[in-house]
């Protein structure tokens, strides 16, 4: 940062600052943003608008006040209340602080997007249409020449796994789903027709994606 001020001021002839934060650290010390995945990124290429909504949503209770208070513009007075909130309230707070980073990122209307998509899949008292779900669309080189496509497959071009190694080892575990049902069988497949209008594709408790043909 210093060495930026410093170029600006010798090439431009102007004054430059820079401004740092706290290093965010959640209830652990932990440094905040690394996932299993790697990086929170703000690239919407790199981190989806619904996965980065979903990642503050599910952020740790001990932090999500201090989220709250750090990266966004709510008035202090009103976080303020929310110290008061325990047990189920808490979850309120953490949807507030995602609708609030992802706006901010991302703009309303992703944000929106976001939040209908989570609806859709987790809130049982109000299903939502899964038009919002994230979504992994398999290309016609997926399938074999019998038109099938494994599991292990789906669950790798869809994002759900880095390697068909990591898939088979949770297939096997009991950690995937599609369509509600648990899938054991690493050598499960499925036809073009079977994906046409999309199966929901579920890894562990939180992973999701419709996926197409």
């Amino acid at each position: 940062m210093l060495a930026g001020t410093e170029l600006i001021r010798k090439k431009l002839g102007k004054d430059a600052y820079a401004m740092t934060i706290t290093l965010l650290l959640n209830s652990e010390g932990k440094k905040m943003g690394k996932t299993a995945k790697g990086a929170v990124w703000l690239d919407p290429d790199k981190t989806s608008p619904y996965d980065f909504y979903q990642y503050w949503r599910n952020i740790g209770d001990a932090d999500v006040l201090k989220c709250l208070r750090m990266m966004t513009f709510l008035p202090l007075e009103q976080i303020d209340e929310m110290d008061k909130w325990e047990g189920a309230q808490l979850n309120t707070a953490k949807e507030i602080l995602a609708q609030e980073l992802t706006t901010l990122v991302h703009g309303s209307d992703e944000a929106a997007k976001a939040k209908a998509g989570a609806e859709a899949l987790f809130s049982a008292a109000t299903p939502g249409s899964m038009d919002n779900v994230p979504t992994a669309v398999l290309a016609a080189e997926d399938f074999g020449e019998n038109g099938e496509v494994d599991i292990l497959t789906i669950l790798v071009k869809a994002g759900l796994e880095k390697s068909r190694g990591d898939a088979r080892r949770d297939v096997i575990q009991g950690g995937v789903t599609v369509d509600g049902v648990k899938v054991q069988d690493f050598k499960a497949v499925f036809t073009k027709d079977e994906l046409k209008d999309g199966k929901l594709v579920k890894r562990g408790k939180k992973s999701f994606k419709l996926v197409k043909s």
